[in-house]
């Protein structure tokens, strides 16, 4: 139980925070305030609403922020007048503010308690000045912020969909090649139809023709799935070859690695020699190759069409995965499917021909966890970027590593080889504003934005650790649902 009693003027006045006010402010401030005894527990919890502005008077207390899912002790004191709650009531909305630490009672203590709206009003009436000054610098900043945060993200999203774009226009490419190239073989097949006109066929033949057609059709369908070596290959290039120019096929040679890419054989070729010796004079060998090659090639592109289109899909499905445009704000979701789809949209930025080397080492027995999808791959965004400018032009490795960090937490790991982070910038490396890029070239939000997400959006942790060729991001992430909590504004 706490108790409350009327404040007195002049025990405000042994206080640091008031001893500089006139008798009528101190006055106001015990009209509407008053002093409360506390027993040892907590007296605010961070991210519940702001409601009190606490002064200690008597006792001792402690300060705590969440980290990783647990409560750090950051201040112990029993310094008379320090203050803790709703301090910055007279900024902002209030119902837009919240305990931003954790704050308990050691011991036995008295506290001055003043409402947040009376502690707001107090400050406008006697302070109008200071209270100006102090909501411009918190709305410019705050306006600031958000801007620069949404150049950042543009920045970023300009970026991803210039690589999307790079990678959607091979197989787009690929599709109006191979559309074209199918449509001269499809007005050959049309040529081809003229034999029947001059009789030159049979309709024994011609049906003959048909039933090896549909049957090498389906053996490139079933070739589209098979991998075969570079010497494998032109090992099977050169039977073939040999085998049509044994038999006097002209342009055999030229034939070979179209039959062998579609799957077409020695064997298969036995069998359709077979097949026309059994028609007689009206189909030749010769026709029945030049009949069966048109097929090939065209079931050849129609195989490059179908998995282009395939691959365009694909990209299409991971750029909605990261994007999240198709999922609710917050559901229960699996982490590398998220930075599997990031890494996606660094495609172009990423692999041999980049000097930058992925190395993945996840734990697939971890379970889906409950987040924002969306927020999730901005951080990963932004600490990849980051990663990928540190290794430079002489490239390095990207290590992606999951695990379980306890009981209730995954941890994220992203890692690379760049020259590392020196010990006076790691400690400013989550501050707004702050940036080791050259002038013009970074916001100093990106990492600010992920620490915002992670820490209080997700109640997880995110912390770098870094030597000369290893930087590690490590981003813990709690397996339980965390409060919802309005990331606007930032705080």
């Amino acid at each position: 139980m706490t108790t409350r009693v009327p404040c007195e003027p002049d025990e405000l006045r042994t206080l640091f925070l008031f001893e500089a006010l006139t008798d009528e402010q101190l006055a106001v401030l015990c009209a509407n305030g008053h002093v409360e005894d506390y027993p040892p527990g907590p007296i605010c919890v961070e991210g519940e609403p702001a409601t009190c502005l606490y002064v200690l008077l008597d006792g001792e207390l402690s300060m705590a922020k969440l980290s990783g899912g647990q409560e750090i002790e950051t201040n112990r004191t029993s310094q008379r007048g320090v203050y803790c709650g709703a301090w910055r009531a007279f900024t902002g909305q209030l119902q837009q503010q919240s305990y931003d630490a954790s704050v308990y009672v050691t011991k036995p203590s008295r506290f001055f308690v003043l409402d947040a709206p009376a502690f707001a009003r107090f400050m406008k009436d006697q302070f109008p000045m200071a209270v100006h000054l102090l909501d411009g610098m918190a709305v410019g900043q705050e306006r600031t912020r958000r801007i620069i945060d949404n150049r950042e993200k543009l920045l970023a999203l300009g970026q991803l969909s210039a690589g999307l774009t790079h990678q959607l226009n091979n197989p787009a490419a690929a599709t109006v090649r191979a559309a074209s190239e199918l449509r001269q073989r499809v007005a050959g097949m049309r040529q081809k139809l003229a034999m029947l006109a001059d009789g030159t066929v049979s309709p024994e033949a011609l049906r003959a023709l048909v039933r090896l057609q549909e049957e090498v059709a389906a053996q490139v369908a079933k070739a589209a799935s098979a991998n075969m070596s570079a010497i494998e290959t032109a090992d099977a290039e050169d039977a073939v070859g040999e085998w049509l120019d044994g038999h006097g096929i002209e342009g055999g040679w030229d034939i070979a690695p179209t039959f062998v890419e579609g799957g077409i054989d020695t064997d298969w070729l036995e069998r359709i020699a077979a097949a026309t010796e059994e028609l007689g004079a009206s189909a030749s060998l010769q026709k029945a190759i030049g009949w069966l090659t048109y097929t090939v090639e065209s079931e050849l592109l129609l195989n490059q069409i179908l998995e282009a289109s395939k691959r365009i899909s694909a990209l299409v499905a991971d750029a909605k995965q990261y994007s999240q445009m198709d999922r609710a704000p917050f559901q229960v979701a699996d982490v590398h499917e998220l930075l599997r789809s990031t890494l996606v949209m660094f495609a172009d930025r990423l692999g041999k021909d980049t000097g930058v080397q992925v190395v993945k080492e996840l734990d697939r027995s971890l379970p889906e966890i409950p987040c924002y999808p969306g927020d999730l791959n901005q951080v990963w965004t932004n600490i990849i970027d980051n990663a990928i400018a540190a290794m430079g032009e002489a490239g390095g490795t990207l290590t992606i590593r999951t695990a379980r960090e306890g009981e209730n937490m995954v941890r994220v790991e992203i890692c690379d080889t760049g020259p590392g982070v020196p010990d006076e910038v790691r400690e400013r490396i989550f501050e707004p504003f702050f940036t080791t890029k050259p002038f013009g070239e970074g916001t100093g939000l990106g990492l600010d934005l992920a620490f915002n997400i992670v820490v209080k959006k997700h109640r997880g942790d995110l912390r770098v650790e870094s030597k000369p060729g290893d930087t590690r991001f490590v981003v813990l992430l709690p397996l339980e649902a965390p409060p919802i909590v309005d990331m606007e504004p930032a705080e």
